[in-house]
């Protein structure tokens, strides 16, 4: 029977892996392979890939009957959902958040701050009109009270003046008599 599994390879604590068809019967490492169709690097640093593998390869291998082992399963799993997302494949995007998210967290962050911002800004140009407005009605009033001074001072010269034309004719009518 056929499996794909992963042979070993690679130097003393940096493993590679190659994802092979081979019989089942044969040893992990022998060079008795069918065929060599990707490859895990579990190290991988900077802009390496950690997975890759001949999908078109793969799916002809799995329709002729071949069995793949607990590992490739979760390989193909993530290098078809990667393929999907056009991400470079990754077993770390479980325990850390892939450049994608990251970006996008950065920019809600950055948004973030400048409608803090702006508010803070919003806040400060209300506060300023709030003032000037107060300053305006203050400036309102005092010229009302200006106008309602000039107002009784008129009312009471008029007073006055109605009050004297009123004796002016008191006497002239009583100097008639």
């Amino acid at each position: 029977m056929l499996t794909i599994r992963l042979a070993r390879g690679g130097a003393k604590k940096r493993p590679y892996y190659s994802i092979v068809v081979t019989d089942s019967r044969n040893a992990r490492d022998s060079g008795a392979i069918k065929e060599k169709i990707g490859y895990y690097n579990p190290v991988a640093k900077g802009n390496e890939p950690m997975i890759h593998m001949d999908t078109e390869r793969m799916d002809h291998w799995i329709s002729t009957g071949a069995q793949t082992s607990n590992k490739v399963k979760q390989l193909i799993k993530i290098f078809k959902k990667s393929q999907a997302s056009g991400e470079k494949a990754s077993m770390r995007t479980r325990t850390s958040l892939t450049t994608k998210q990251a970006e996008k967290e950065a920019a809600a962050k950055q948004a973030q701050k400048e409608a803090e911002k702006a508010a803070a800004e919003a806040e400060k140009e209300a506060k300023k009109a709030a003032a000037e407005a107060e300053k305006e009605a203050k400036k309102a009033a005092a010229e009302a009270e200006k106008e309602a001074e000039s107002a009784e001072k008129v009312e009471s010269s008029e007073a006055d003046a109605n009050a004297s034309a009123d004796q002016e004719t008191k006497e002239e009518s009583s100097e008639e008599k």
